[in-house]
């Protein structure tokens, strides 16, 4: 069996978790239907701040459900959602997909992957300690960001869990995602 959406979240407002929905909408251009983070320009209050008329790159936010197993097992028990995911994935390295991977869900919708989410503080507000097990450090001293990928919505449709997830890697050479 191939990679498969695991859940799926929404949230109206700008808190850190979202609820886990039956199924989300994506939206070309946009993100997720309902979602705080729909818009064409960026849509989080740090980068508003800075600049409001940036294009948004984080319309849709990915998670492995491993990562939350992985975590589970260190002591944090964190369910889809709680990390503010809109999608959680099984069966996928999201990490190490290459910046331009388009990931279609089902039948419809699809999603190009920009980058990595920046792990903030509000993960240990959520569970102190548990940003350590998100943002990490490599042998070589380089930051390893493991709280999910961001994307671009691509095609409009609906998402539910079970939905297979088929992806297509760009041409080229690998192009390791950085944080967006």
């Amino acid at each position: 069996m191939g990679p498969v959406v695991e859940s799926v979240s929404c949230g109206s407002g700008h808190t850190f978790s979202k609820e886990v929905l039956p199924r989300i909408r994506l939206l070309a251009g946009l993100g997720v239907e309902g979602d705080a983070h729909l818009g064409a320009t960026v849509q989080h209050l740090s980068r508003i701040a800075v600049n409001p008329d940036q294009p948004n790159l984080r319309q849709v936010h990915l998670v492995a459900a491993e990562l939350l197993e992985e975590v589970g097992e260190a002591g944090f028990a964190v369910s889809p959602g709680q990390l503010g995911e809109n999608i959680t994935t099984r069966g996928l390295d999201l990490l190490s997909l290459s910046a331009g991977t388009v990931l279609s869900f089902g039948d419809g919708a699809s999603v190009r992957v920009t980058g990595l989410r920046n792990p903030c503080a509000q993960i240990d507000g959520f569970s102190r300690g548990l940003l350590k097990q998100v943002l990490r450090r490599g042998e070589d001293g380089t930051v390893v960001r493991r709280a999910g990928v961001m994307g671009v919505v691509l095609t409009s449709g609906t998402v539910e869990p079970g939905t297979p997830v088929r992806v297509r890697v760009p041409r080229g050479a690998h192009t390791p995602l950085e944080r967006v």
